[in-house]
């Protein structure tokens, strides 16, 4: 399993700036060369750079999976056509812009903020071609700042309740760890997206 270390802008947050799936990576047009290449070797999947509404906070912003992307209603026509040519995608409106900290996907479901509307989660279900669930996660609506979730399993703040966990597993249908990144910090999604403290461990 390849391992390696780096990080952007001094951070060691890269949930905030990056976005990786189970077949593409996102990252920032500032993001070094050497970066990307760390990340393609890791992680075994092609990157693609952009922006978001102009904003370098990737992975803040956008939310995907194998089958689609969702991004804020801010995305413009070249960011689109940017993730296009990987993925289908599609613009959403609402209150909420913050789509990478309020979806929580892989390719088998979603659990998502519970201020998200029925016709909105509906939109969600279909670019993404999985069941969508509201939740919770350690009594937080920002679920992808709470949990971070793969094909094969999903780490959690250490407060998710029970119940929480439950609608994980049925949701997500993949074994749910609670865990902390970054020597204790709660919030997996940001510290740890793609993996926690500076590290990607392949898949």
């Amino acid at each position: 399993m390849p391992v390696g270390s780096g990080s952007l802008a001094g951070s060691p947050y890269l949930g905030v700036f990056c976005r990786a799936g189970e077949t593409l990576a996102l990252l920032p047009p500032t993001a070094p060369e050497e970066f990307a290449g760390l990340v393609n070797r890791c992680l075994g999947v092609p990157t693609a750079r952009t922006t978001v509404g102009g904003i370098e906070v990737v992975g803040s912003l956008v939310a995907f999976n194998s089958r689609g992307a969702v991004l804020p209603e801010s995305t413009t026509d070249e960011e689109m056509a940017t993730l296009a040519a990987f993925l289908p995608v599609r613009r959403m409106g609402g209150r909420i812009n913050a789509l990478g900290n309020t979806i929580l996907a892989n390719d088998l479901g979603a659990v998502v903020h519970p201020e998200y509307t029925e016709e909105q989660r509906q939109e969600i279900g279909w670019v993404l071609g999985v069941p969508v669930v509201p939740s919770t996660v350690a009594g937080l609506g920002t679920v992808a700042m709470a949990a971070v979730a793969t094909n094969r399993g999903v780490v959690v703040h250490p407060r998710v309740t029970p119940v929480e966990v439950g609608v994980l597993e049925s949701t997500l249908r993949v074994p749910v760890h609670k865990s902390t990144a970054n020597f204790g910090i709660p919030l997996v999604g940001p510290a740890s997206r793609p993996t926690p403290e500076e590290w990607w461990w392949g898949r």
